[in-house]
C-alpha cells in the first residue's frame, strides 16, 4: 500500500500544469507577436477623431513637430483625454441615476421588459 500524496505533487498533474503554462505562455506571445500588441497597449495619449485613434507619436511623425510642440500638444491631448474621461464618468452616472428612478416606477413585469428592452438597444449600437 502506498502512502497518500496530496494530488498537486502527482507528477502527471504537475506535467498537465506545466504544459498549459507553456501552451498558454505560448498562446499570448504569438498573439502579441502577430500585431494584437497594439490593441492592449495603445500609444498615450490619444485622441478620438472620426474613429480612429491619434497619437502624439504619430502627430510628431506626420506633422514633423520639434520637442517643444511636441511636448505642448502632450499636455493638450492629456487635458483633452481627462475632460472627455470626465463628462463620460458623468454621462454613466446620469444614465444610472434615471434609469433607477424609472425602474421605482415600473412593476415586475415591466422592469423586466424594460431591462430586455435596453439590452435589445445595446445589443444594436456600434461600439
Amino acid at each position: 500500500m502506498t502512502p497518500h500524496r496530496p494530488s498537486w505533487r502527482n507528477p502527471k498533474i504537475l506535467a498537465m500544469l506545466c504544459l498549459v503554462f507553456l501552451l498558454g505562455a505560448t498562446c499570448g506571445a504569438l498573439t502579441m507577436r502577430l500585431g494584437r500588441h497594439t490593441i492592449f497597449h495603445r500609444a498615450t495619449p490619444a485622441w478620438r477623431e472620426g474613429g480612429k485613434d491619434i497619437s502624439i507619436y504619430r502627430l510628431r511623425k506626420d506633422l514633423d513637430l520639434s520637442e517643444s510642440q511636441a511636448e505642448q500638444m502632450e499636455v493638450v491631448l492629456d487635458d483633452f483625454m481627462t475632460y472627455i474621461q470626465t463628462l463620460q464618468a458623468q454621462m454613466d452616472d446620469v444614465r444610472s441615476t434615471g434609469k433607477a428612478r424609472i425602474m421605482r416606477i415600473l412593476n415586475e413585469d415591466q422592469r423586466r421588459r424594460f431591462t430586455k428592452l435596453l439590452a435589445d438597444i445595446q445589443s444594436r449600437q456600434p461600439n
